[in-house]
């Protein structure tokens, strides 16, 4: 539970301290900033961020406002909106992004060892794996879906409580 609160709240507090940026604005300004002619689709946008349409809505007027994106209407589908970098929005990402860089890699890599990170690796796909199957509804016959399965750590759940786990 630290790692999956404490992790992103401090990268966040960095981030607007330094930048001003909420970590919101910048996956917004990140995947435009990378996107062909830096724009995208509303939709496309949407996806990629996972956010709901409502969401990605409000979120897009108040970047909006600030001057950090512009909405426009698509050219060949009228119900649709373009969202594109602003030049300020540009400048705001390619001044956030060394530094929240920066953080995440002393907080998250600089200081774990080879074979760390490639367990953290190993750790993060396996764990994304399972949320993609089991969101798909796949767990019938899956040998890893815990109905039975000898996994490592089961013997020390200790009944209902869960283990105490480390950071």
């Amino acid at each position: 539970m630290t790692v999956q609160e404490d992790l992103p709240e401090f990268l966040d507090r960095k981030l607007r301290q330094r930048s001003g940026l909420s970590r919101a604005d910048y996956e917004v300004l990140a995947h435009l900033s990378e996107a062909p002619e830096g724009q995208l689709r509303s939709f496309e946008l949407g996806g990629l961020l996972r956010w709901e349409k409502s969401r990605l809505s409000q979120h897009l007027g108040r970047m909006q406002t600030r001057g950090l994106v512009v909405r426009s209407r698509c050219a060949t589908d009228q119900r649709g909106a373009v969202i594109a970098i602003s030049p300020l929005g540009r400048e705001r990402i390619e001044e956030a992004a060394p530094e929240h860089v920066a953080d995440v890699r002393e907080v998250l890599i600089d200081h774990l060892s080879e074979a760390e990170l490639e367990l953290l690796i190993q750790v993060g796909d396996k764990v994304r794996e399972r949320v993609e199957q089991l969101g798909r509804g796949r767990t019938d016959g899956d040998e890893t879906s815990g109905e039975g399965a000898d996994r490592p750590g089961d013997a020390d759940l200790g009944g209902s409580r869960p283990p105490r786990l480390r950071g």
